[in-house]
């Protein structure tokens, strides 16, 4: 590696009984390697070249390594670690002839440390021309890179500081002798130190062709998401020059799961290590069942849509990633049990998200009530207690960081033959105003914009009903989704899921005075209807009016928006324009 930066901390260490490896002999043996189907020349590890930036495990690792006879080769910080720990280290500069220069930039850019790891063992030509050249071989690589990645995540890191964390020497060195598997072992990650060490003891000081291969795929996998977080980074500084630089994605080694959407498709989890937002993929599970395909889906929707009530008491229920539940309360067993309430039947076997520590009050509110995942920031001891006591299969997800409003960034989806790139949707009104006769009353302003945030979430056509229920607590009451029109949206599902809150409302808050019918009439007068996309036709407003509703909010821009607006007058319908189109497909 072309210099070392200091150590990032790495969860986990090395758990291997060193004591175990024997002191290798310069023996040579032959072993069959059963994925190529031929017999490879195998050697026992005798030098390895040690050149990390993670520095965690390092030097138990390399102790195990010299107590096996295997020569220790090293650079820089690396080095000093292993003399600090006791054991005899050999310097590059000593093996190439060449110190380190221009700030520790070169020096392993070298044919005697690249021949090293190159050279075909048991190829004539190679070996001579080796010796020749007095290059002796290296038969293991440890190499990890600089933190590029931890250093462009930090908020005040200048360019000068990215650019230097850009690791030459690292990538290099681990291409060149994941190259040559068949016969160098070469390892990246601290935790597969320990699995080396075990292949070592097991195989009279060698590793397998098996393993070689699994630790090859890694460094190439590794180098390769290293290089996309590069690319990822200089794309940034190139906004405006070009309008679709190249993208690139790149993960570590994944999770398998269960399954996928269905048991007959499998499935993995790759997590994105450069995440600095709250990510469903990037939290600590502390109860309950391993997580599924859909869990992780749902997860994903009941996340992004909450964090647009960052900041508030609010709750997102999601159930085939569409929130069957949204609200906010001035606690958090309020806002729970008003989204609760906005669709009970759906609410069973859903994934809540909130934006605050879960408490008490709010852990009791599941009691009787099937949740398959709970996600928040954190839980008070009690609150963690009763719902472990109260399913064994519930999962409950403490995500590693706060629950802020959405970032800007991509959003990424797969399509056959390739992928469709776009801006996350982070916006909410571009231009309010209304064009009705009727004024949109200002004390409904916070009301219609809850309700946006709530609508950006559902599928389109998406129709969302939305009512204050105490004064700055808001919730949704009715909602319509993934329909191929947007009428059916509105008078076949968003109306009636409202009407039949509503009902469940008048029993459960004993209204007097009033018929169910009276109390539905007066609570929709108060809502607000938002849809996600203009109107093509005026039969929705026809609809809307004939329920009873007075206030309606979409983005404007059809065609036929004065057909649209001349319904509103007719029927005393306030509405507003924002301007702003929240399709989700």
């Amino acid at each position: 590696m072309e210099g070392e930066a200091p150590a990032e901390p790495r969860r986990g260490q090395c758990p291997v009984s060193f004591s175990r490896l024997r002191r290798a002999s310069p023996s040579k043996s032959k072993n069959h390697d059963r994925s190529e189907g031929k017999e490879t020349l195998m050697s026992k590890i005798r030098r390895a070249l040690i050149s990390v930036s993670d520095k965690n495990g390092v030097v138990e690792f390399a102790s195990a390594l010299a107590n096996a006879g295997v020569e220790l080769l090293s650079t820089g910080g690396t080095a000093k670690a292993l003399r600090d720990a006791g054991l005899t280290v050999k310097d590059v500069s000593d093996l190439t002839g060449f110190p380190e220069m221009l700030d520790g930039r070169v020096k392993t850019l070298h044919p005697k440390v690249h021949g090293a790891f190159l050279y075909l063992r048991g190829n004539k030509e190679h070996e001579q021309t080796a010796k020749e050249h007095g290059i002796e071989p290296i038969d293991l690589v440890c190499v990890n890179l600089y933190p590029f990645e931890a250093t462009v995540a930090k908020e005040d890191v200048s360019f000068e500081d990215a650019v230097e964390n850009i690791d030459i020497g690292g990538p290099a060195m681990l291409r060149s002798a994941a190259k040559n598997m068949q016969s160098v072992t070469v390892v990246t990650d601290p935790a597969d130190y320990a699995l080396v060490l075990q292949s070592m003891t097991e195989n009279d000081g060698d590793t397998t062709p098996e393993l070689r291969i699994e630790l090859a795929q890694k460094v190439y996998a590794r180098v390769a998401a290293y290089n996309a977080a590069i690319a990822q980074y200089l794309a940034k500084k190139t906004a405006g020059t070009n309008a679709a630089p190249p993208f690139v994605l790149a993960y570590g080694s994944g999770t398998p799961l269960r399954y996928g959407e269905n048991p007959h498709q499998e499935a993995a989890l790759y997590r994105d290590a450069s995440v600095t937002e709250a990510a469903i993929a990037d939290t600590d599970q502390l109860h309950g069942k391993e997580l599924s395909f859909n869990n992780y889906l749902d997860g994903e929707g009941a996340l992004e849509a909450v964090k647009e009530l960052a900041g508030e008491h609010g709750v997102a229920i999601i159930k085939h990633s569409n929130p069957c539940g949204y609200a906010t309360g001035q606690t958090l067993a309020e806002a729970f049990e008003a989204a609760w309430a906005g669709d009970p039947v759906s609410a069973f076997g859903s994934v809540i998200a909130v934006t605050r520590k879960v408490d008490l009050a709010t852990a009791e509110c599941l009691k009787g009530r099937f949740v398959e995942v709970l996600i928040a920031p954190d839980y008070d001891e009690d609150a963690l207690e009763y719902l472990k006591n109260k399913s064994k299969d519930l999962r409950i997800l403490k995500l590693r960081h706060p629950v802020q409003p959405p970032a800007r960034g991509p959003a990424i989806r797969q399509i056959g033959g390739g992928l469709l790139v776009q801006d996350r949707d982070i916006g909410l009104i571009e231009n309010w105003f209304t064009p009705t006769e009727l004024p949109f009353p200002d004390e409904k302003r916070k009301l219609a914009e809850f309700g946006i945030k709530a609508c950006k979430h559902v599928k389109s056509n998406a129709i969302v009903l939305v009512r204050e229920f105490k004064a700055g607590c808001f919730t949704q009451l009715g909602m319509g989704a993934g329909q191929p029109n947007r009428v059916d949206s509105l008078r076949k599902l968003a109306l009636e899921r409202a009407c039949e809150n509503l009902d469940k409302l008048y029993e459960s808050e004993k209204v007097y005075g009033k018929t169910p019918k009276e109390f539905r009439a007066e609570t929709l007068r108060d809502c607000v209807l938002i849809s996600d996309a203009f109107f093509p036709f005026s039969d929705s407003i026809e609809h809307a009016a004939q329920a009873g509703i007075r206030y309606i909010v979409q983005p404007g821009g059809s065609k036929r928006d004065e057909e649209v607006v001349a319904a509103c007058d007719r029927y005393g319908i306030a509405m507003a324009f924002t301007g702003m189109r929240h399709f989700r497909h």
